[in-house]
């Protein structure tokens, strides 16, 4: 099963799109386009394109030309088109010249075909669905260009993807966005590096951060160029990577060795050499500082580690004070298993013996990640039901080695 796939329920007759790849075993549906929710891949069977044409969605009907049945027939008096060289029937009154009716509509004139896209990379989302947006990197240029994608949400970080695109090529679907949760969108970030055989220039990495505001995002729907489709289209290059010349990578690289030098026998003359070298290749009045990487700071001490409670409740409404309003079923299950996964580390590091996790009954998927991921860890000795009478099936009772 890969991301844009039409899949069914097993315990039901819903269908969805899988919008996300959560991990090996849990992916993400939308039912309908209108919501989402995490779902074992085991409980879900693909929906081939050719079973919605059998059997469930009939094919519309097609207009057909005008025959000569009475549907066809003219309605209200009004005569029959008149074919030409046969004479008009009797009684039939023939069209004066020069009146409304001999006169034929005018035909609207042919939209002019819309300007085609400069040459660059583009961000496009394309409705896969009336609700839902497929994210794409399109390059529209002649060379090749390698890519990071990730998104930032609340000013952390997560890397999705990275591959490489021949000229002219679109990326495969890199994620897929709701329209209704519009407002929680992320933040996209690319990193791209252009690459052509047998150049004679190399390009700096380009970083673009993409967000998206609706008073520009509404009016940035044209037509996308490679695919040839409508798209919300964003350009990522309008200013393009700049040009590394052979001399300014000599510089930095003799920059580079001269921090290392001066890191390896902190000399005043040394140091003052290095100074010059490194003024000289950024070209500045004053001396660029020694990399952190070479002159590391001081290491921080380490925080006190604290164990965690013998009860462990992951309900949304005991991590979130203020509940779970503007979080959607993924969101929600995301963060109920980073909570678990912090908490067991922390029962391990801190050598319990047993700790407790109340995750509730719900539709079991909470239940079961937590179960899978227990399941597989070697520090665990066994892990059971915790106090069916106080807790029916909704807690988990984990032994630690």
């Amino acid at each position: 099963m890969n991301v844009g796939d039409r899949v069914r329920l097993l315990t039901g007759t819903e269908e969805g799109i899988i919008t996300r790849l959560l991990d090996s075993e849990l992916v993400e549906v939308a039912i309908d386009n209108d919501f989402t929710i995490p779902v074992l891949r085991r409980e879900l069977v693909p929906v081939a394109a050719e079973e919605g044409q059998a059997f469930r969605r009939p094919v519309p009907e097609v207009a057909r030309p005008a025959t000569g049945s009475k549907k066809n027939k003219p309605q209200g008096g009004q005569p029959k088109a008149q074919r030409p060289g046969v004479p008009p029937a009797a009684g039939a009154t023939r069209p004066q010249s020069g009146g409304p009716s001999a006169a034929m509509p005018p035909r609207p004139a042919p939209a002019s075909p819309p300007p085609p896209a400069a040459k660059g990379l583009y961000l496009a989302l394309v409705h896969q669905a009336p609700e839902l947006l497929a994210l794409h990197l399109l390059n529209n240029t002649e060379a090749e260009v390698v890519f990071t994608y990730g998104e930032e949400r609340q000013g952390k970080y997560r890397a999705l993807a990275a591959d490489k695109l021949k000229p002219k090529a679109a990326s495969a679907a890199l994620a897929h966005l709701h329209l209704k949760d519009f407002e929680q969108w992320p933040a996209v970030v690319f990193q791209l590096l252009n690459f052509k055989l047998n150049a004679d220039t190399a390009y700096d990495l380009l970083t673009k951060r993409q967000s998206f505001k609706a008073s520009t995002f509404y009016t940035s729907r044209r037509p996308a160029p490679v695919i040839g489709k409508e798209a919300y289209l964003f350009q990522l290059d309008e200013k393009p990577a700049p040009a590394l010349s052979p001399e300014k990578l000599a510089q930095a690289e003799a920059a580079l060795e001269a921090a290392h030098e001066a890191a390896a026998n902190p000399t005043p003359a040394l140091g003052a050499k290095q100074a010059k070298v490194l003024q000289q290749a950024l070209g500045g009045d004053k001396p660029a500082p020694v990399p952190a990487a070479i002159a590391p700071a001081p290491p921080q001490p380490a925080a006190a580690l604290i164990a965690p409670p013998h009860e462990v409740d992951l309900h949304i409404e005991a991590l979130r004070p203020e509940g779970a309003e503007g979080l959607s079923n993924t969101a929600m299950l995301r963060q109920q298993l980073d909570a678990f996964e912090d908490t067991l580390s922390r029962a391990l590091a801190t050598n319990m013996h047993e700790i407790i996790f109340i995750h509730g009954a719900g539709n079991g998927t909470l239940r079961k990640e937590i179960h899978r991921q227990l399941s597989r860890n070697k520090d665990i000795k066994f892990f059971e039901e915790a106090q069916k009478e106080k807790f029916g099936y909704g807690a988990t009772l984990v032994r630690l080695k």
